[in-house]
């Protein structure tokens, strides 16, 4: 008993709270609030006040429960208004809880489409690199034009380095035909042996022929 008497303790408290789902309640009072919040709570709600009023005011005073000044439906107005405050805060607190959380993913997902944009265009701009490196249709069509050209020349010069070495070859042939054609029009019996010095190579030539 000296222990729980001691002032440098905290006293035990055995006093049970009731406990409820904040989840259930939130949604609960956000259905109230949102009642509360259209036409059809301001209709039945001034409906009943008329009721009210008019059950108080024109009926006979044994059956009036709440005559003039109103006093009771001034408290149940008053509870109504006091319960409503609180209501439509938790409900707007909750929403602002959800706009919250909406606007943190939007954010999460713009910084990801950024990240994919980014890097979408840096795989387009590495394509569009790779792409001007790589020979097109046209490039080939011009190179094939091109080395078609250069060997369309190259077998017209070798066509005419043939024919000047062909005309080259007939003019020498011609030259050596030439001197034995002049040595046939001199005299058969002036012709010297060929065996002796003083014949000449001309003179050989056309004995050994």
């Amino acid at each position: 008993m000296a222990d729980r008497r001691r002032l440098d303790q905290p006293r035990e408290t055995r006093i049970t709270l009731p406990r409820f789902d904040p989840e259930a309640f939130g949604q609960w009072s956000e259905g109230i609030a949102r009642f509360m919040g259209t036409a059809k709570f301001l209709v039945y709600m001034t409906v009943v006040i008329l009721a009210w009023i008019a059950w108080n005011t024109l009926t006979p005073e044994s059956w009036r429960f709440d005559p003039y000044t109103f006093t009771f439906l001034t408290l149940i107005l008053s509870l109504q208004a006091s319960y409503a405050a609180p209501l439509i805060l938790l409900a707007q607190n909750r929403q602002t809880d959800r706009d919250r959380l909406a606007s943190e993913e939007d954010r999460r997902r713009a910084a990801a489409q950024k990240a994919d944009t980014e890097y979408l265009a840096r795989e387009i701009a590495a394509l569009r690199i790779a792409v001007g490196e790589v020979a097109t249709r046209d490039f080939l069509r011009s190179e094939l034009a091109r080395m078609g050209e250069e060997l369309d020349e190259s077998a017209v010069r070798r066509a005419k380095l043939e024919r000047k070495k062909a005309k080259k070859a007939a003019a020498a042939a011609t030259a050596l035909d030439e001197p034995l054609e002049a040595d046939d029009g001199d005299d058969p019996d002036d012709s010297v042996d060929s065996d002796s010095p003083d014949a000449s190579p001309s003179s050989r030539r056309r004995l050994r022929h």
